[in-house]
């Protein structure tokens, strides 16, 4: 390291550099070498029986990361139909003017 380094060594003469909370905020999370959205703490009260479906379906894994992908699905779910439904209406709307 040199003598210019603004970054500290831990005091056990660790080579590696002390991490602060504001490199952990500067830092790009990934997944394997893709970008991903870093996760947002929030407060949110759930009814009782909610956490506990969701504490029993979770196991290892954790209830909290089966919630957020339950609600990513929802997402995704909801965008599919909006999508399906327009094509649909696209068709039909041929398919009536096409006689």
């Amino acid at each position: 390291m040199s003598e210019n380094s603004t970054l500290k060594t831990s005091s056990n003469f660790d080579e590696y550099p002390e991490i602060t909370q504001a490199d952990f905020e500067r830092a790009t999370v990934r997944k394997g070498l893709e970008p991903v959205d870093k996760k947002q703490r929030i407060t949110i009260m759930l009814d009782a029986g909610i956490v506990a479906y969701f504490k029993a379906q979770a196991g290892k894994r954790g209830y909290q990361t089966l919630i957020n992908d339950t609600l990513k699905k929802a997402i995704d779910q909801n965008g599919f139909e909006k999508q399906l439904r327009r094509i649909i209406r696209e068709e039909l709307n041929q398919a009536t003017h096409a006689h």
